[in-house]
């Protein structure tokens, strides 16, 4: 049977149209494998480790400055924004074989997924945007204006509503996905960089490099809450430089990456609370939690590694080297 009418008998299913447009040869697909992947800038490559033995199974020659990750909805995927090529490109998680690449545009970061995988939204710094792409078609759907230097990009479980943050206006931008409009533009603290969304969707979280703190955002109102500024002792205010941000499955912690403080805050959710301070490598910087909550993966941008985090003692076991400038961390599990 050809490709063409494979992909028209498959066409009642989004997801398995989505995995024919990506290139996905589903024989070879593979879900849960524990590996954890590591992309850096610098090397333009992305790093696999087994997830039981933290060691290097596969290493990825990937594109021009491999930055955010995320795996699509299925597992099957992963989708990697490429800043100085202008592309994504997705690897099959099972065989760690590039299979597609998507155009987008010359310094894209951070993006996220619709919740049907049928598209991806990326910010733009150099256009001040978010712009929405079609994954099956891999055309421009949308072009949102928004603040200076927009980064945090963060889809809700239901489709309807997008983040982003700014970080020149400090705001973090409140959009309506179907009609491409700000309904809210919300100020938190200076120079906001990531997102997260509590499990039960009535929080967001925001970390604030510039700001050494997390503003937190009510989804009801989209009011702040709560501004939780870090002060560990010994530390100067310019040290402190919170970017990445992983809350644990149950949404009861929150670990936060102090970024030059080479620490990362753990966080009572429900408190608020700092309860430890775990040392890890030179600028922590993008962080991910395993699903059990028991491993914490932190990519140090300035020591070229990544700290492996025994959550129950609050210790780093183990470092592993994760070429240069490791900038994100994204577990299969």
């Amino acid at each position: 049977m050809s490709l063409k009418a494979q992909h028209l008998l498959s066409a009642s299913s989004l997801a398995l149209a989505a995995s024919l447009s990506l290139g996905v040869v589903a024989s070879a697909c593979a879900k849960d494998t524990g590996a954890v992947f590591i992309s850096s800038e610098k090397d333009s490559v992305i790093t696999v480790l087994d997830g039981k033995t933290q060691q290097q199974v596969a290493l990825i020659k990937a594109c021009k400055r491999p930055r955010h990750m995320r795996l699509t909805q299925d597992h099957l995927r992963l989708i990697a924004a490429c800043g100085d090529d202008g592309n994504a490109i997705v690897i099959d998680v099972a065989t760690h074989k590039i299979t597609d690449k998507i155009k987008l545009q010359e310094g894209v970061e951070i993006f996220d997924l619709s919740p049907d995988g049928k598209k991806l939204y990326f910010s733009n710094e150099d256009t001040a945007s978010i712009i929405g792409v079609d994954l099956i078609s891999k055309k421009v759907i949308t072009k949102i204006k928004v603040g200076e230097e927009p980064e945090g990009v963060l889809v809700t479980p239901d489709g309807k509503t997008l983040y982003a943050t700014s970080e020149v206006a400090s705001l973090v931008h409140v959009i309506d996905l179907a009609s491409g409009k700000i309904v809210k533009n919300v100020e938190v603290g200076k120079r906001p960089r990531r997102l997260a969304l509590t499990p039960d969707g009535k929080e967001l979280w925001v970390t604030n490099e510039l700001g050494a703190s997390v503003s937190i955002i009510r989804t009801a109102d989209h009011t702040v809450a709560e501004t939780l500024k870090f002060e560990p002792k010994g530390f100067r205010a310019d040290e402190i430089t919170p970017v990445g941000m992983a809350l644990s499955s149950d949404g009861k912690t929150a670990f936060v990456a102090l970024g030059r403080a080479n620490h990362v805050a753990v966080v009572d959710v429900a408190s608020r609370k700092v309860g430890n301070l775990i040392l890890v490598g030179k600028r922590a910087w993008g962080l991910a939690v395993s699903r059990d909550n028991a491993t914490l993966y932190v990519a140090n941008g300035m020591s070229d590694d990544v700290s492996v985090v025994d959550v129950a003692s609050g210790r780093a076991l183990k470092t592993v080297k994760a070429g240069r400038v490791p900038h994100s961390v994204v577990i299969d599990d």
